[in-house]
């Protein structure tokens, strides 16, 4: 799959209860990308197995409607991955992370 334009970048998330993760609350979080998983992992998020990130997102994009696609994200919020739809993305933030 094609980089993502995300990618490098480091992006606030929406405002929704979805982002509201057993493993923390990302609504409102800096999310650092580093691409989409797909280009991450060398495989699409649905067939992960015994993937955390994976499984947490699964549960959240069925609770939460999200499209069921691989424009999805891996991306760091402090020093934990985690997977976001792009289109739970508010806004990019002007610096790059490093």
């Amino acid at each position: 799959m094609k980089q993502s334009e995300y990618a490098g970048k480091t992006v606030i998330l929406k405002h929704l209860d979805s982002l509201n993760t057993p493993d923390g609350n990302l609504s409102g979080a800096e999310y650092r990308v580093e691409d989409y998983w797909i280009n991450v992992s060398g495989s699409s998020w649905m067939w992960a197995k015994g993937n955390p990130a994976c499984i947490i997102y699964a549960m959240r994009s069925g609770f939460g409607k999200l499209p069921i696609d691989d424009r999805v994200l891996y991306g760091k919020v402090g020093m934990f991955g985690h997977l976001i739809h792009e289109s739970e993305i508010d806004k990019v933030l002007e610096a790059p992370y490093k």
